[in-house]
């Protein structure tokens, strides 16, 4: 579904659809919510389904695709604005996470997406050292709100 990194055409159906049912509180995890983000070329809002992270207090969106991903490069571009849609519009801003911080939250993100795993070239049980390695290749980000 995601060959090359970028979403075929059977995972833009699925994005949109689970996009929509997110925004709406309408599909299970409670984790899962509707990312909105300007695009950095149309200036219209992109919207996608990412699960939330929680680690240490703070929730986190990680990039299964990596720092390559349409909407990483669209949240970089908008200064980390977006707004994350659950039952309701909630505008925030995104903070990059150094790669020397990101470990553990991969390690945690892995744990609440398994949909996310088949993209990452470590188990989801592996010791911490082994998040560390691939760290740099898979951008986090802080949410703020």
């Amino acid at each position: 579904m995601y060959r090359g990194g970028r979403a075929g055409a059977v995972a833009r159906i699925l994005n949109r659809l689970s996009a929509k049912l997110y925004a709406a509180g309408l599909l299970l995890p409670s984790h899962a919510v509707t990312l909105e983000v300007t695009g950095r070329h149309t200036g219209r809002p992109v919207r996608l389904p990412v699960a939330i992270t929680e680690y240490d207090g703070a929730r986190y969106v990680v990039s299964m695709l990596g720092p390559d991903a349409h909407w990483v490069r669209n949240v970089r571009a908008a200064g980390g604005q977006v707004a994350l849609h659950r039952r309701g519009r909630t505008a925030a801003r995104l903070e990059e996470v150094p790669p020397a911080d990101r470990a553990p939250i991969l390690r945690q993100y892995l744990a609440v997406a398994p949909g996310a795993r088949p993209h990452f070239p470590v188990d989801r049980r592996a010791p911490l050292t082994a998040f560390e390695e691939i760290a740099g290749q898979y951008p986090v980000f802080r949410i703020l709100i």
